[in-house]
């Protein structure tokens, strides 16, 4: 009896071990693990180069320091934007264009959302990114951590008020969806978009967003999961990276 009844408390403190293990995994451990999941730090010694809508961009990241480049036509111009670690640059035909002071963030902002959306989760380990793990929710009968992420004003850049909603994986650790709440003309907007066509290429994760919308000021950022599975959004556009190519640089 005595035997057993070790045997039997030795089994039950097994199990309380292995219940605990799993409710102490926090935001931070689950962000790692969707960093790692979808190319870790291949990403942190990389060039990558893609198409959206009617721009080009690269992107190449080298051990902490950073080139993010965007090409496009204007009118009979060609344009190139350089956002590196410490300064935007635009040039006009190849020439060095002087910006008004009050331009230089907003050119730098949109340089960088598109970089920043096209490797997600990456880059959500950077200095200024709070994460809160809000729970678990279930989408399309998956079961997903759901994160939220905010940031400091110091290193947070011009949207630094911007609020961001992960759903993650509990198997898998991907970001399926994601949503986020951004300042504008008179009040609050917010999106959702749902993660499809995920491809590795040269072991780097990579997707596509159907973007949504609601058409109800009531619904909360982190109620759009909810909003969502009930069919309460309505499609706005799709975000599609296009000639996607990855060079990794030697680590």
């Amino acid at each position: 009896m005595k035997y057993l009844l070790s045997l039997l408390i030795g089994v039950m403190l097994f199990n309380c071990k292995n219940d605990s293990k799993t409710m102490v995994l926090g935001a931070q451990e689950i962000i790692n693990k969707s960093i790692e999941v979808s190319g870790g730090k291949q990403f942190e010694s990389s060039v990558i180069r893609f198409n959206f809508r009617d721009k080009y961009y690269v992107a190449r990241r080298d051990k902490g320091n950073y080139s993010l480049i965007r090409m496009f036509a204007d009118g009979k111009d060609s344009v190139f934007d350089l956002l590196t670690n410490n300064s935007f640059e635009r040039f006009i035909n190849n020439r060095n264009v002087r910006l008004v002071d009050s331009m230089i963030p907003k050119y730098s902002a949109s340089v960088n959302s598109v970089h920043y959306f096209s490797v997600l989760p990456f880059g959500l380990n950077d200095k200024a990114v709070n994460k809160e793990l809000l729970g678990e929710e279930k989408i399309k009968n998956k079961d997903y951590y759901k994160i939220k992420v905010s940031f400091n004003e110091k290193g947070g850049g011009e949207d630094f008020e911007d609020v961001f909603v992960y759903w993650v994986d509990k198997k898998m650790f991907k970001v399926d969806y994601l949503a986020y709440s951004y300042n504008e003309e008179g009040g609050v907007g917010v999106r959702f978009r749902e993660a499809y066509n995920e491809r590795f290429i040269n072991g780097l994760r990579f997707v596509d967003y159907n973007n949504f919308k609601t058409e109800s000021h009531t619904i909360e950022l982190i109620d759009l999961g909810n909003a969502f599975e009930k069919n309460k959004l309505k499609l706005l556009s799709k975000i599609e990276l296009k000639n996607v190519e990855v060079e990794l640089l030697s680590i």
